[in-house]
């Protein structure tokens, strides 16, 4: 992540994180009864997180000049700026204050595509795919923080040459540096991303990392669901993305989807490469989001990219799973297709491997007819 500027007035009382990492002056601290503790506003979280790597910084800085924390960009209690980030988020961390009043595309297939944002005529010239996506780095520049020319004024399904039966999806996942300059141009960029007319945008999902501390983690789930909410009241059809640490987290999300009931939720697995991070934190969210989110909820998940994975995110999902993935696209490169017996280097014709990937993928997925 890198710093993003700040520039609002401070306003009222805010309630705010505690310093130095201190529960006991911490205004989101569930107290240790669940009752909160002497500082407590909203109760949200059960305690520090231990495997924070930014504790002794805290600590260090709690009593630091007012422009101590100006080159760091992780959001905790000491900063010294932390005022303004949490106006910048509404001046809470609950999400009882954020609604979605959006719908779901009809016709969504059960398997999406992505692709680099460029025509796919070529490659949909035999499959005739009904929904494409195309992720968020494709459309707002890294490099510039603005929109890039291709799509700037001009209708996402006319870029990517679809029929008007197809629908064009944005994911909008990215590195944390260009989902924070989204951010921080959100107000700007809305307004061109609804020019585009997607079919549907997938909100920025704000990270959530073991090793940072609670108040980046409370902050971020509450930027994901808002900035959903943003794109929804500029008219664009879009679905929040869900991400966790603890099981708290889980339940407070859960508890939303039941309240807002929104078209459907997402969730970005694309960094979820290794097989700790799955066994330990994506696959336990996931099951235990099969569980408790209402049976009724779509569930668009982006970035599985293994047979097994796919399956076992089938089983507990069923009909409702949605799979958006880059693998057709990234195979048909370099002349390979996904098969059951793993990647297969048949050097076929680009446009050939795509649709054979996108079949076989699509097949893993009980959505397809």
């Amino acid at each position: 992540m890198t710093p993003v500027p700040l520039n609002m007035p401070r306003t009222g009382p805010l309630p705010l994180p505690g310093r130095g990492c201190d529960c006991t002056a911490c205004a989101f601290w569930t107290g240790p009864d669940g009752t909160g503790g002497p500082a407590t506003i909203e109760p949200l979280c059960s305690g520090t997180n231990s495997d924070c790597s930014y504790c002794g910084c805290a600590r260090a800085e709690a009593d630091a000049p007012t422009n101590a924390c100006a080159s760091c960009p992780i959001r905790c209690g000491s900063r010294t700026d932390i005022r303004p980030w949490m106006a910048d988020v509404g001046g809470t961390l609950t999400f009882g204050d954020i609604t979605l009043e959006t719908k779901l595309p009809p016709g969504l297939p059960a398997f999406i595509p992505q692709v680099d944002g460029s025509a796919v005529t070529e490659f949909d010239e035999h499959l005739s795919w009904p929904a494409y996506a195309v992720g968020l780095r494709r459309v707002f520049s890294p490099a510039t923080h603005q929109i890039v020319p291709r799509f700037a004024g001009t209708p996402a399904r006319e870029v990517l040459g679809l029929q008007k039966d197809q629908q064009a999806i944005l994911a909008g996942y990215g590195e944390d540096p260009l989902v924070e300059a989204f951010w921080t141009g959100r107000r700007q960029l809305t307004g061109q991303i609804a020019e585009q007319q997607w079919d549907l945008v997938l909100a920025c999902n704000y990270s959530v990392y073991g090793n940072w501390p609670r108040t980046e983690h409370l902050m971020n789930m509450r930027r994901s669901l808002l900035l959903a909410r943003e794109f929804a009241d500029a008219g664009i059809p879009a679905v929040p993305n869900l991400y966790w640490f603890r099981l708290e987290d889980l339940r407070r999300l859960a508890e939303w989807t039941v309240t807002v009931d929104p078209p459907a939720v997402a969730v970005n697995a694309q960094t979820v490469r290794d097989h700790a991070a799955w066994d330990s934190w994506l696959l336990p969210g996931l099951s235990w989001l099969a569980e408790n989110l209402p049976s009724r909820t779509p569930v668009i998940i982006t970035g599985l990219s293994r047979a097994d994975r796919i399956t076992a995110c089938a089983r507990m999902f069923g009909t409702r799973l949605i799979v958006i993935s880059q693998n057709p696209y990234q195979y048909a490169l370099h002349g390979a297709i996904m098969t059951a017996a793993g990647r297969q280097d048949v050097h076929a014709r680009a446009a050939d491997a795509f649709a054979a990937t996108v079949r076989y993928m699509a097949s893993l997925l009980p959505g397809t007819p």
